[in-house]
């Protein structure tokens, strides 16, 4: 996969922001010395990364990787003896900054995929309980610690709760007990475990899944998720999702894939899945 690498808008050294050529992107934890544990600044940056993401019609998959042992650790140990520090006003605004990191992950209007080769503590079960599909490790592992220090596991609660569920919140939120992938594909938090050396691969063979995929199809699926879930079946819902398919059957995209589905042929989209271009960028 050939990748861009002078696209990039991360202020910090310990994020890689990088873009392929076929409109994939890829968000990298780089700071294996602290287990890619964040903080404050980590924080600002994912969430500029995430914005941005956001806005762009040319990415159509976000991966969430990491370089070295670990996913992530979870909260960095500098930043959480400051914020022990800090008064509840001050703590507050931390933790909505983390919130609204989350929550940006979360509806990211693209394709997501968390890439987990190891251990994922604390806030990284958060991120990857924020993200579409999940594919670890079979070496990867879980903790939700919080309990640990007297803290809980508050801001990314409603996205773990989603993953895995309330009975298993109600354990593993008490227990902190750490657990492996094999247990988190079962719990939901997981969707594929696969050998180490074949996580890469797997991962690619996701994205190539996807990117034969309409790009705003994929985008008014996921939307469509959100939005029906848990609701009522009534006559407003009916109607909402009828409008749905009415408005994407007579959209480009909705029109070309019709068309080449009964003309035997490749859909335009795949066709440039590997030849679109991506201009460079520099932010921050």
């Amino acid at each position: 996969m050939s990748i861009d690498t002078s696209t990039s808008i991360s202020p910090s050294e310990k994020v890689l922001y990088t873009i392929s050529d076929n409109g994939v992107a890829t968000v990298t934890f780089d700071n294996a010395d602290k287990h890619n544990a964040f903080d404050d600044v980590i924080i600002k940056t994912l969430t500029d990364i995430f914005n941005d993401i956001a806005k762009r019609h040319d990415i159509k998959v976000m991966v969430l990787a990491a370089n070295g042992k670990s996913f992530s650790a979870g909260a960095d140990l500098g930043w959480m003896k400051r914020m022990a520090g800090y008064s509840y006003e001050d703590n507050l605004k931390d933790a909505n900054a983390l919130a609204q990191m989350l929550k940006a992950l979360n509806f990211l209007p693209q394709a997501t995929i968390a890439k987990i080769q190891g251990a994922a503590f604390g806030g990284a079960v958060g991120l990857a309980s924020c993200c579409d599909i999940v594919i670890a490790s079979n070496k990867a592992s879980f903790c939700l610690s919080e309990v640990k220090l007297g803290l809980i596991p508050a801001t990314i609660s409603p996205y773990v709760v989603n993953a895995i569920g309330l009975k298993a919140s109600r354990r593993y939120f008490q227990t902190a007990e750490r657990f492996f992938s094999d247990k988190a594909m079962q719990l939901g938090l997981v969707d594929e475990v696969v050998e180490a050396d074949e996580l890469t691969a797997a991962v690619d063979k996701m994205i190539t899944t996807l990117l034969s995929n309409s790009p705003e199809a994929m985008r008014q699926a996921k939307q469509l998720a959100f939005d029906v879930a848990y609701q009522d079946i009534n006559e407003q819902l009916l109607n909402d999702t009828s409008a749905r398919i009415a408005s994407i059957r007579v959209s480009n995209e909705g029109q070309e894939g019709l068309s080449a589905f009964f003309e035997k042929r490749s859909p335009s989209w795949q066709i440039n899945a590997n030849t679109l271009p991506i201009k460079a960028k520099s932010e921050g």
